[in-house]
Formats: structure tokens, C-alpha cells, sequence
């Protein structure tokens, strides 16, 4: 990831290969998950294709090594919440959807009171969803405000020269949101914010060459 959408590009070019490798290898000791007062489970993604999956099944997961298509590491990384009840196929082809029912049998068995999780961009910045059970936080806004290109393909044809392919520009207008939990009884407080202007660097300018064909 670091390498394709350009993470370790910038780092390399506004400071050093050293500092490449510090990230690299914090990133290798960030927890799959967090639980704040033994009350709040947090993650990137969701939870899982199967029931009865404890904390201590997480704790288990070797999390030093690239995540694999399946499985509960990629599970927690890439799931996202539905609507309706019981588990349905991801719409992102890895992961899985899952139903306020996985989050409220998931909560009972562990002795929890929340899901928190990111992974998709809201309008508002967050959503709360699940009866109340699982809120989703996502931090970036104006996410992609950035042209991007796309080419026009018939059925047997595509032009493979991106000179040729048509620029359009997205604004997605979304606001960022963090939330602050209130002690003693953990009481979600969500602050949202809306973007403010960034310097004017290529979109994409540090991603890798195929990438850049599309910026």
C-alpha cells in the first residue's frame, strides 16, 4: 500500500530511506484492534464470517506479516457494516458485509458496548448505525478532491493511450470526524470538522508509475 498510493514516495523525497524504514517498521507494531475500558472494540474494518469470535482469538493473530485474502485478520481490515440482518458478499471482493445482529451477538459474547470503525467515507463524517452499537468515523474530508481520468471502452475496444482519456474533477464535500469518549461511562462525543485548503501538490504525485497514468 505504502509503495503503490504513494506513501513511501513522499517520505523518501521530503525526508529520507531512514525515515521509510522507521515507518515501516512502527506500522509492523500497530494493534489490529484496540479496546478502550474493556467497553469499546475498535478497528480499521469490521468483524468476522463466523460467530464466536473472542478477543482472545485477535489477540492470537500474528499481525507481522502481510495481510492474507481471508481470514480474520483480513476480515477485521476490510468488512463493512450492512443494514440487514445476518452476513452478505463484500462489495469491495474481500471481507465481508455484516448485519447489526453479528455486531450485537459479537458485543454479548465479549462483554462489549461498542464497535468504532473507519473504512468508508460519510457524508457527515460519521454514521451511527447498528441500533446504536457500531459507529462509523472517518477522518478525511473532501476525500478525493482530486481529478481523476477515465477512458470511454466499447466492447471491443480500448485505447490504451492516456492521452486520449477524458479528465473530469470529484469533490466529494464529505466532513472528517473524530470522537471523544467521556469518562466515566465512556459517552461517545463526535466532533466534526470540514476541509480547509492544502497545498497544490499533483494529485497522486507520489504513487507509483501505473498509478500516475490515472492522475
Amino acid at each position: 500500500m505504502n509503495k503503490i498510493y504513494g506513501f513511501e514516495g513522499e517520505v523518501r523525497s521530503k525526508l529520507n530511506d531512514t525515515f521509510v524504514e522507521l515507518f515501516a517498521e512502527v506500522f509492523c507494531f500497530l494493534p489490529l484492534a484496540h479496546v478502550i475500558n474493556e467497553k469499546v472494540f475498535v478497528v480499521h474494518g469490521g468483524l468476522f464470517s463466523v460467530d464466536g469470535v473472542k478477543l482472545s482469538d485477535i489477540r492470537s493473530i500474528n499481525r507481522f506479516c502481510e495481510p492474507p485474502e481471508e481470514g480474520l485478520m483480513c476480515e477485521i481490515l476490510w468488512s463493512d457494516p450492512q443494514p440487514l440482518p445476518g452476513r452478505g458478499p463484500s462489495k469491495r471482493g474481500v471481507g465481508l458485509s455484516f448485519g447489526p445482529d453479528v455486531t450485537e451477538q459479537f458485543l454479548q459474547e465479549n462483554n462489549l458496548d461498542l464497535v468504532v470503525r473507519s473504512h468508508e467515507v460519510k457524508d457527515e463524517g460519521y454514521e451511527i448505525e447498528h441500533d446504536g452499537k457500531l459507529i462509523t468515523v472517518f477522518s478525511a474530508p473532501n476525500y478525493c478532491d482530486q481529478p481523476f481520468a477515465y477512458m470511454i471502452v466499447s466492447e471491443d475496444f480500448v485505447d490504451p493511450n492516456p492521452t486520449s482519456w477524458k479528465e473530469t474533477f470529484v469533490v466529494m464535500g464529505n466532513k472528517g470526524a473524530f470522537i471523544r469518549f467521556e469518562a466515566p461511562d465512556l459517552k461517545p462525543n463526535i466532533v466534526t470538522f470540514s476541509a480547509v485548503p492544502h497545498p497544490d501538490v499533483k494529485p497522486m504525485a507520489y504513487a507509483n508509475n501505473f498509478l500516475r497514468m490515472f492522475s
